[in-house]
């Protein structure tokens, strides 16, 4: 194996937290990672790993060689893009995470139209709504929706992420319809809420100039997943908060009713983000831009609802 190829298994070791984890990366048997990985020691003459500890635990040295090694093979990878994309041709496997819901309705039809544009790439969708970690998982690109933490992740807005507030005809037919985030409290709504969102930002509303929180009085149910959600608003649960995307086709078919939609809702946005220790390769910034383009602007689930603007 050539000294490039030592690099990447070195660079999957690292990222996979362990040798066995670089082998089943790369596909390769991890007595053959723990002797590329020795024989690149012993041409540095000096340790990458301290020996002495369970987990793989870098040395400065190994540090230092570990994050330049990650912008040779950067380097690489995008010579090889760009010689591609200027032959109008991508190709690759690229890894992406995505939430479910979203994932699911919206990023799969998009994918397969990228993929039929574009028959040189492969991509490995991974639908969960956890948080993945990008540098450590290996993933290329993540989408995420809502507020985004402090962290070195590249991130580019990709929509908005539209939220309305409704419930079956049944549940408002017996419980009343509140006309102004005050009633949810007045009226003794009872409300589903997402579990993965903080409190502080379901149920807050614009009123006049100032944003005001009219919390969640009777909770009926928490759950990770909108589309659950969404299943216990239709069948007359109580009041949820959920993503246009979500509620679309409920909304247009009756079976779920919007509410308090004069009230401007906090509202985050669905974004595309990036290792910085990776440049853009040609086939993520292709699939960024293609997405950008598909779900910009309104995005085509928004234009059955009049949403503040």
């Amino acid at each position: 194996m050539s000294l490039f190829d030592d690099m990447t298994v070195l660079v999957n070791a690292v990222e996979a937290g362990s040798f066995s984890g670089a082998a089943q990366r790369l596909g390769i048997a991890k007595s053959i990672v723990s002797r590329r990985i020795g024989a690149l020691e012993a041409r540095l003459g000096t340790s990458l790993f301290h020996r002495s500890t369970r987990r793989l635990s870098l040395t400065e040295t190994g540090v230092a060689y570990v994050e330049r090694a990650r912008r040779i093979l950067a380097d690489v990878a995008e010579a090889d893009d760009i010689a591609r994309r200027l032959q109008g041709e991508l190709r690759g496997t690229l890894r992406v995470a995505a939430p479910m819901s979203f994932g699911a309705r919206h990023l799969s039809p998009a994918i397969v139209e990228f993929l039929s544009a574009h028959p040189q790439v492969d991509i490995d969708l991974d639908l969960n709504d956890r948080r993945v970690d990008l540098v450590s998982e290996g993933y290329d690109l993540a989408i995420r929706i809502g507020k985004l933490a402090d962290s070195s992740l590249i991130a580019r807005t990709l929509a908005p992420c539209r939220h309305v507030v409704c419930g079956s005809p049944a549940y408002l037919a017996t419980r009343g319809t509140p006309l102004s985030p005050s009633d949810l409290a007045a009226q003794n709504h009872d409300c589903l809420v997402y579990s993965n969102r903080p409190a502080s930002e379901q149920w807050r509303f614009r009123v006049g100039e100032d944003w005001k929180e009219a919390p969640a009085m009777a909770r009926r149910l928490g759950v990770n997943n909108g589309e659950v959600l969404r299943d216990a608003a239709v069948g007359g649960l109580g009041l949820a908060v959920l993503p246009t995307f979500v509620v679309g086709d409920a909304a247009a078919a009756g079976a779920l009713t919007v509410v308090l939609g004069d009230y401007e809702f906090f509202d985050p946005s669905i974004h595309a983000v990036w290792p910085p220790n990776r440049q853009l390769s040609a086939k993520v910034r292709a699939l960024v831009d293609f997405l950008s383009e598909r779900f910009g602007g309104t995005p085509y689930w928004d234009k059955p609802f009049a949403l503040p603007t």
